[in-house]
C-alpha cells in the first residue's frame, strides 16, 4: 500500500501567518486608508500621479506590515541597539557631510539619498524599551537619566538640521516610553508648568517679542516666525500667515455637512498649499465638513485606544513600553497635523497618518503597525 501525501493548500500555508492578528486594529487602519485614499483622490487627482504613488505607498506599507507582525517581539528586541547605533552614526555624517536643501541638512547619500532621522521614530522606542526590559526589577533613577540621554543625544542631532516636526516625534516616541516605565509625575509637572507660563508669557506679549529686530535665543529666524505667524496670521496674510489662514477657511467653510466629495473650492482652486501631503486635513474638512472631522478623529482616537490596550496586554516590559510608544506616535502625528492646520500649532512638517501623501512617513507607519500586531499576535499565541 502506497502513502498519498496531499500538498497543503495555498490557504492553508497563509492561515498560520494571518493568525493572531488583531482585527479592530486592522480595521480602523482600513477605515482610515479608505479616508486617505478618498481625499487625495479629491485633493490630488490633477496632481501628478499623487493619487497612483499614494496607493501604490499603502499597499507597500502594507506589506512591510504584514513582514513586520511575523517577527517575534523578543526577535524585534534584538534589532534595538544596531538600529540606535546606525541611526545616531547617520545623523552624524549628515552634520559632517549632507546634503543641503532648502537651508537644512536632513539627507544622506549612500548610494541613494536617505533621511536619516526618519530611523529614530522607531529606533528611539526600541532602544529606550530595550533598556528597562534590561533594568526591570532593579530601577533606579540613575537609570531614567541614562534614558533622557539616550533621547538627547538623536534629538538634539535632528534639531540641528533643523527638523522640528521629526524631532518632536522622535521625543514623542522616547518621551512615552520612559513616562510608561514609571517616571515620577514630580519631575514632570514642573517642567510643564514651566512651559505652561511660557506659553502664556509669549502670548501676552506677543506685540513686543514679535517686533521686527527681536530675535528670540535658541530658535532659528524661520521658527520664530512660525510661533510669531501662529499668534497673528493677519500680520502677513499674504506671506507667512497664507498657509494658516486658508486652511482655516478650508475648514470653516466646510460646515456640518461639507461641499461634498470633489466640491471643495479652496482645494480645486487650489487656496490651500500643500493641499496633498502637510495641509490635507483642511482639504478633507471643506469637502466632508464636521461629520467627516468626527469620523476621523474617532478613527483615530479608536487605532490610539486599542494600541494602548495592546501594550496593556503585552507579557513583557519591552512589548508593554514598545507598544505604548508606537501608539503615542500615531497620536501625536494626528494631534500637531490637525492641531497646525486649524491654527493653534505651529506649522511644521508632520504628515496626517494614512491620509497625507509620502512614501517615507508610510513606511514608518506600517513599520509602527507591523511592531503593534507583532505583540498583539503574541499574546494571543500564547493565550491559544
Amino acid at each position: 500500500m502506497s502513502a498519498v501525501f496531499e500538498k497543503p493548500s495555498y490557504l492553508s500555508r497563509v492561515a498560520p501567518m494571518l493568525h493572531g492578528f488583531d482585527g479592530p486594529l486592522a480595521f480602523a487602519v482600513f477605515l482610515l486608508a479608505c479616508a486617505g485614499l478618498l481625499t487625495m483622490y479629491s485633493s490630488g487627482f490633477d496632481y501628478g500621479s499623487r493619487f497612483v504613488d499614494h496607493g501604490r505607498n499603502m499597499l507597500l506599507a502594507g506589506v512591510i506590515m504584514f513582514v513586520v507582525a511575523q517577527i517575534p517581539p523578543q526577535r524585534l528586541q534584538t534589532f534595538a541597539v544596531p538600529l540606535y547605533m546606525a541611526g545616531v552614526a547617520l545623523l552624524i555624517a549628515v552634520a559632517v557631510f549632507g546634503i543641503t536643501k532648502k537651508g537644512a541638512r536632513r539627507w544622506l547619500n549612500v548610494g541613494i539619498v536617505i533621511q536619516p532621522s526618519e530611523i529614530l521614530k522607531i529606533a528611539m522606542p526600541l532602544m529606550l524599551a530595550w533598556w528597562f526590559q534590561k533594568r526591570e526589577g532593579q530601577m533606579r533613577p540613575l537609570d531614567f537619566l541614562v534614558a533622557g540621554l539616550l533621547l538627547i543625544v538623536p534629538v538634539g542631532l535632528i534639531v540641528k538640521q533643523p527638523d522640528l516636526g521629526t524631532a518632536i516625534l522622535v521625543t514623542a516616541a522616547g518621551f512615552a516610553v520612559i513616562f510608561f516605565a514609571g517616571l515620577s509625575w514630580k519631575l514632570i509637572l514642573p517642567p510643564l508648568m514651566l512651559g505652561i507660563v511660557g506659553a502664556t508669557l509669549i502670548v501676552f506679549f506677543e506685540p513686543q517679542l514679535c517686533a521686527d529686530g527681536v530675535r528670540w535665543p535658541l530658535l532659528h529666524d524661520y521658527q520664530q516666525q512660525r510661533v510669531c505667524t501662529l499668534l497673528d496670521p493677519s500680520k502677513d496674510p499674504l506671506g507667512k500667515g497664507f498657509h494658516i489662514i486658508q486652511g482655516m477657511i478650508a475648514i470653516g467653510s466646510g460646515g456640518v455637512l461639507g461641499k461634498g466629495f470633489m466640491q471643495g473650492t479652496q482645494t480645486h482652486l487650489e487656496f490651500i498649499p500643500e493641499r496633498t501631503t502637510d495641509f490635507i486635513f483642511a482639504a478633507y474638512s471643506e469637502e466632508f465638513g464636521l461629520l467627516g472631522n468626527l469620523f476621523l478623529i474617532c478613527g483615530f482616537l479608536f487605532l490610539v485606544l486599542r494600541g494602548l490596550g495592546i501594550a496593556l496586554e503585552a507579557s513583557t516590559v519591552f512589548s508593554r513600553l514598545l507598544a505604548g510608544a508606537i501608539t503615542m506616535i500615531f497620536f501625536t502625528y494626528a494631534f500637531v497635523n490637525m492641531g497646525m492646520v486649524s491654527g493653534i500649532l505651529p506649522v511644521v512638517g508632520v504628515p496626517l497618518p494614512f491620509i497625507s501623501y509620502g512614501g517615507t512617513a508610510m513606511v514608518t507607519l506600517g513599520l509602527g503597525l507591523g511592531i503593534l500586531m507583532s505583540i498583539a499576535k503574541a499574546k494571543r499565541l500564547v493565550q491559544s
